[in-house]
């Protein structure tokens, strides 16, 4: 006999049902949230036009009519106000990822080194927590901005390093390659070479957990990333021409430079950050089981081998979410640097208020741009967070 279907579903559109309330209860909680957006809309624009304020972000499209000392893309005072915009959030990033990059290493070794045999090593590590933990991240941007505005010389007195770099306290300035075909060859081959690295450390992993047998990773990978950069650069005539600086009477001339302002902002949100970063790396390593080590002893593993091999892939579980954090918070405390006069998107918006006085859409786009790399480095880090994960069978 074949078995009788089960009788279909009914559905209860009854309130006494626990599923229609809550599909009500919220439906109506987004009715609220919804009306009092309305509302204070509605009444801020009010009170605006009787005040006589404009609004609107129609300005965006209007000459900003003023100059940005650090550029990453072509601009000039008669471009739009969006375009300075843009201009400021390329700064802002250029500070995020290079101070995310460098207070990551800074705070892994640190961190590391409380955990070494070495007394001095564990002082000065701690030393170093204690004392940029606990000073505020703004003193540390004047501070460094000081002693590179006071302390070095002018910029036509600079001091040459080789004859190539030049210190003074307009910044450092340094040759740069002279942009042509061969370069972008070159960083589309280290593309290519970094993806089949990545094939191949997948492949040695397999074959490591196959025979046993491990296969190297890291030759491999740099030689592949290399040889693609070569036969790229190769491949575009191999482009050898250099811009560089030259001291002028009154200023460098030639090559690139990094400003005192973003020097500043990148040594204080560096330092700070790493601290943090720092403990949270000490925490993680202090939570894996001591056993963990002495099993690896018995194995004749050395030190360094049981903290690369062993101890730090298991703390990476715990390291990651604080992690995020202090990412979050560099991002955001790159929001000082206008204390200091550099040119990142709060500094921006400063500007386009004092000469639009559109207020609420300049913080609103400040807000906007804000959420966004926050979210989507929250979302990079949990995707990283659930590969790193235990996996459980």
């Amino acid at each position: 006999m074949t078995p009788r279907p089960p009788p279909p579903k009914q559905r209860n559109w009854s309130l006494r049902s626990r599923a229609v309330r809550a599909v009500l209860y919220q439906v109506l909680a987004l009715l609220l949230i919804v009306l009092a957006a309305w509302f204070l809309a509605h009444n801020t624009l009010q009170n605006m036009r009787v005040r006589g304020i404009q609004s609107g972000f129609d300005f965006l499209t209007q000459p900003a009519g003023f100059d940005i000392g650090e550029l990453l893309l072509p601009y000039e005072s008669t471009d739009p106000y969006w375009k300075a915009f843009i201009a400021g959030l390329l700064n802002t990033l250029r500070v995020a990822l290079i101070g995310i990059a460098l207070a990551t290493v800074i705070g892994t070794v640190l961190g590391v080194g409380r955990f070494s045999p070495n007394a001095l090593v564990r002082g000065l590590c701690y030393a170093y927590v204690e004392l940029f933990r606990n000073v505020p991240v703004l003193l540390h941007l004047l501070m460094w901005y000081l002693i590179l505005t006071s302390s070095l010389p002018s910029a036509g007195e600079a001091r040459s390093v080789g004859g190539l770099f030049f210190l003074s306290n307009g910044g450092v300035s340094y040759p740069v390659p002279v942009w042509a075909l061969g370069h972008g060859l070159a960083l589309a081959g280290l593309l290519l070479g970094a993806v089949l690295a990545r094939l191949w450390a997948g492949r040695a992993r397999r074959l490591f957990e196959q025979t046993g047998r491990p296969r190297p990773v890291l030759l491999p990978t740099l030689a592949l990333m290399l040889g693609g950069g070569l036969i790229g650069w190769a491949a575009g005539g191999a482009p050898a021409d250099w811009n560089l600086p030259k001291a002028g009477e009154f200023a460098v001339d030639g090559g690139a430079s990094l400003t005192p302002e973003f020097i500043s902002v990148l040594l204080g949100l560096v330092l700070y950050t790493a601290s943090y970063i720092a403990e949270v790396v000490r925490a993680g390593i202090a939570s894996v089981p001591r056993g963990q080590g002495e099993a690896a002893s018995a194995l004749g593993l050395f030190r360094g081998q049981q903290m690369r091999l062993i101890v730090l892939p298991q703390a990476l579980r715990v390291i990651i979410p604080p992690m995020t954090n202090q990412f979050l918070n560099l991002t955001k405390n790159s929001s000082l640097a206008v204390a200091i006069g550099y040119p990142d998107v709060v500094s921006i918006s400063n500007t386009a208020i004092n000469q639009t006085g559109r207020a609420i859409e300049c913080i609103s786009i400040i807000m906007l741009i804000y959420l966004s790399t926050s979210l989507g480095t929250s979302a990079l880090m949990n995707w990283y967070n659930k590969r790193a994960a235990i996996k459980e069978r």
